[in-house]
């Protein structure tokens, strides 16, 4: 069996949705839900859940495992994690290395 890796376009368009975002936060406030638990309290119906659990799986945002009859839905960050190194941190560089030389022209003024 051959590993299925989703592109960064699959992560990007399951993150583009507000229910699958909502879903994500209750994951990470408590990870481990039913499907039951994940749809308590949400204005979706459940089968709006399942097929946004089905994206957030397929772009490996949520994976899930079986204990017993319950199927346990858990986040997992990596392809999160993923996209602030490719996309978020590299802008970050600039603006510190800009604020560092900042300082140190600050520091040097002030001697």
């Amino acid at each position: 069996m051959v590993a299925y890796y989703p592109t960064m376009d699959e992560v990007f368009r399951a993150l583009a949705d507000a229910s699958r975002r909502a879903l994500l936060d209750r994951l990470h406030a408590r990870n481990g839900q039913t499907l039951s638990e994940l749809c308590d309290g949400l204005a979706m119906t459940r089968q709006a859940v399942t097929k946004h659990l089905g994206i957030l799986e397929a772009a490996n945002l949520v994976t899930t495992l079986r204990h017993g009859r319950e199927k346990l839905h858990y986040l997992n960050p990596v392809p999160i994690h993923q996209i602030g190194e490719r996309w978020i941190r590299k802008f970050e560089r600039n603006k510190l290395t800009a604020l560092s030389e900042l300082k140190r022209q600050l520091e040097k003024r002030d001697e």
